[in-house]
């Protein structure tokens, strides 16, 4: 396993400083934001693709301070019923997926889309319920005639340029646990997998080593970042809260850095459990913690990871 990190809390800083700041702190591979979301403070695919010159010194700092790339990373919604935003996401995304065949990077990063209730929806629609009826026919549009159709078709280009597309179960979208993810898999085939971060699916109630090993082989990148669920909060309110991240002292839940949301042990396990499933891939920091500057988030996720990786292969079972 290698110890990584997402860049885009740096993106303030220049590409090669950002890079230096990570190398010296301890980071071996970067997951490089490149379009949606993310940004693409330091890596433009359509500059990269059509500069060479460029994209020879995007790799020359990289190389520089020892970094890999573990993932590209390109977080939008391609589904979105305003077509001018699923049209955008759409082709930032297979940007990214161009880029990361030329780098010879195998994922980029991205969500699963959350469409809206009927064709003619302005905004997206998260179903969190099966009742009244409504919702069960939003999800049958949703699923059949816009879900699985755009990711069939995606499927046939990542495999023509061999990159995955790597999903954050992330609620607010189609998407946003181990049966959401399976589901979808089932309908496309492996060129989807999950980009597994913890800190979506405490919240929620999941069991993050069960959801490993229920994800087992689907699994092409990890984030490593945590989540602090409130008791008091939670008990007054649940966890479905849309209360502002701002509003920290009552949420029910907050993202948090390494070690601030759940025990060394309880990552002692979650990293065993990758590996036990054949999962020794980058855990990639990604730094949203709204209690700590990004310099000591960082740091403290550095330190904290240094305890749990696991970086050297098993030895022979010479006791058994």
């Amino acid at each position: 396993m290698k110890l990584g990190s997402m860049n885009v809390p740096l993106s303030g800083m220049p590409f090669e400083a950002a890079m230096e700041y990570l190398a010296s702190i301890g980071v071996e591979a970067v997951e490089i934001g490149c379009g949606g979301f993310p940004g693409k403070a330091h890596c433009d695919p359509e500059v990269l693709l059509n500069d060479s010159g460029k994209l020879e010194e995007f790799t020359a700092v990289l190389a520089r301070y020892g970094l890999s790339i573990s993932a590209l990373s390109c977080h939008g919604n391609p589904v979105h019923p305003n077509k001018a935003v699923a049209e955008q996401a759409d082709r930032e995304f297979r940007s990214a997926v161009l880029l990361a065949e030329k780098l010879e990077v195998g994922v980029v990063n991205t969500f699963s889309g959350c469409p809206g209730d009927c064709p003619e929806s302005r905004y997206p629609n998260w179903v969190t319920c099966p009742w009244p009826d409504d919702f069960g026919e939003i999800l049958e549009y949703q699923w059949n005639e816009v879900l699985i159709p755009y990711w069939k078709d995606m499927a046939v280009f990542l495999n023509r340029h061999h990159v995955k597309a790597a999903f954050e179960m992330h609620p607010g979208f189609c998407v946003y646990g181990p049966e959401s993810m399976l589901k979808l898999r089932a309908a496309v085939g492996d060129a989807v997998g999950a980009n597994f971060d913890p800190s979506h699916l405490f919240w929620q109630g999941i069991d993050i080593p069960a959801a490993i090993i229920q994800l087992k082989g689907a699994i092409y990148n990890f984030h490593a970042k945590d989540c602090y669920i409130d008791p008091v909060n939670t008990g007054k309110t649940g966890v479905l809260d849309v209360k502002p991240y701002a509003d920290e002292i009552n949420r029910s839940w907050l993202f948090r850095t390494m070690g601030y949301g759940h025990d060394l042990n309880t990552w002692k396990q979650i990293v065993s459990t990758l590996r036990l499933c054949g999962f020794d891939g980058t855990l990639a920091i990604e730094h949203e913690d709204s209690l700590m500057s990004v310099k000591e988030g960082l740091e403290k996720a550095v330190a904290f990871l240094k305890e749990v990786i696991i970086r050297e292969e098993p030895a022979e079972m010479w006791w058994a």
